[in-house]
């Protein structure tokens, strides 16, 4: 055998498939697979440990640390008091243009801050380890208004980080991803919490929580970073720029339109699905809890992995209007079941399908919002692009309330169907811009 030949299989060893190849040719065709699929590559994979980040911390200044506090025996009102530590949650768009200006002087402008608020986050999680709320109450609702403040922080850069990061084909792989990681890191801090607080307690609950979120950042300096960062812009410019650069867009009016209507039908009909469930169906707290949760979760991470992965092929808009399509029609599955009365077959499947379709629609719906973001400002815009989407959920509230009272729950599913209608008939009117959109983040 010549010496060249020789020396180019030293060390080759049998490969999949039968072939014998250099280590060179393997680690160049495994990069090249990263490259071109959008399901397996280091952007889409790193979307796992930032969303169990991201979701972890919720539910630990929420209904977990409510729990604890009325374990603990704390007044009612004041439990009711520590509701208020969310609004960092809601107001996060105030000081997202911060984060667009200033870059941390580690990991870069994204990357950078996301660990700073990790580190910040666990620290806070050891204090609840080591803290009474009896005696230390107004430390602990500073210390929750903190954790809170740090989570929501975390999220305006996780979402810019990953609106910088994905290209336009792994938007939906990676926006599933994230959702799946994030409902798990929930279940984690929510159920599970609960579960250990009642075998081991409070404090060591905690810091459980805060060992698990240290796993989840102790990827943030190995993440990819992104390969065209903008660079960041001057801070009058991080406070205005974003908002003229969404309306000097061409019919910037009817995306926004199209922001606020397009799970309008969804969000209608899950402000009163437990209601309807228990005092319409006549199922019991525990089938709601154990179907509806339970199930709901599950078929929500599969929506969101599923819808993801169809996206790569179906693109966005026909994912936008597929998917919307199906959460429409899911609200007629309630519709249905209040038609023929408490059935166990019929409830999980409109609990699957609803579900399901929800997840489905979530993933192609923040893959739209990351497509009208731009680079440099896309900390702020997505903010104020999430702010936007959630006013629809917040003022359908007491609409849905009235017109439970005065209709039956058939009538009410319908016409929660009926408003998904307005969202996608805008929808269809923008498809030319919207496949217009089916272009990197610029």
């Amino acid at each position: 055998m010549p010496f060249a030949e020789e020396a180019a299989t030293v060390g080759a060893i049998d490969r999949p498939f039968g072939l014998r190849l250099p280590w060179s040719v393997w680690r160049f065709l495994l990069a090249r697979a990263q490259e071109e699929s959008p399901f397996f590559n280091m952007r889409v994979l790193a979307m796992l440990p930032l969303g169990f980040a991201s979701g972890l911390p919720l539910a630990l200044s929420g209904g977990t640390l409510q729990a604890w506090l009325t374990v603990a025996g704390v007044d009612i009102r004041a439990i009711g008091a520590f509701s208020l530590v969310g609004l960092p949650y809601s107001t996060k768009f105030l000081w997202a243009p911060l984060l667009d200006r200033f870059s941390p002087p580690i990991l870069g402008r994204r990357r950078g801050w996301i660990l700073l608020f990790q580190l910040g986050l666990c620290g806070v999680i050891v204090w609840f380890s080591s803290a009474d709320p009896v005696r230390q109450l107004p430390l602990f609702g500073a210390a929750a208004l903190v954790l809170a403040f740090l989570s929501a922080s975390q999220d305006v850069v996780a979402d810019a980080y990953r609106t910088d990061l994905l290209r336009d084909r792994e938007r939906g792989m990676g926006v599933g991803a994230f959702v799946t990681s994030y409902r798990l890191a929930m279940l984690v801090s929510g159920a599970l919490a609960l579960v250990l607080a009642d075998r081991l307690g409070w404090r060591p609950t905690y810091l459980l929580m805060a060992c698990a979120l240290a796993a989840a950042a102790s990827y943030t300096p190995l993440a990819p970073e992104p390969a065209r960062a903008a660079p960041p812009p001057t801070l009058a410019a991080a406070v205005a720029g974003p908002v003229r650069d969404l309306m000097e867009r061409p019919g910037v009016a009817s995306m926004l339109a199209l922001i606020v209507l397009y799970k309008l039908g969804d969000a209608f009909a899950g402000t009163l699905t437990t209601a309807f469930l228990i005092r319409g169906a006549g199922f019991t707290p525990t089938d709601v809890g154990v179907i509806n949760k339970g199930l709901g979760l599950v078929s929500t991470i599969a929506g969101a992995v599923g819808g993801g992965a169809l996206m790569a092929r179906l693109g966005l808009f026909r994912s936008l209007m597929g998917f919307g399509m199906l959460q429409a029609v899911s609200n007629l599955s309630f519709a249905l079941l209040a038609l023929v009365g408490k059935s166990y077959p019929l409830m999980v499947a409109a609990v699957g399908f609803e579900n399901l379709s929800g997840g489905m629609g979530t993933a192609a719906f923040v893959a739209f919002l990351m497509a009208l973001c731009s680079r440099r400002h896309s900390a702020t815009q997505y903010a104020l692009l999430s702010a936007l989407a959630s006013v629809g959920r917040v003022v359908i509230g007491p609409p849905a309330g009235l017109l439970a009272a005065s209709a039956s729950w058939p009538v009410f599913f319908l016409i929660t169907f009926l408003a998904a209608l307005p969202g996608l008939i805008l929808l269809h009117l923008l498809r030319h811009r919207l496949e217009g959109m089916e272009v990197p983040c610029h």
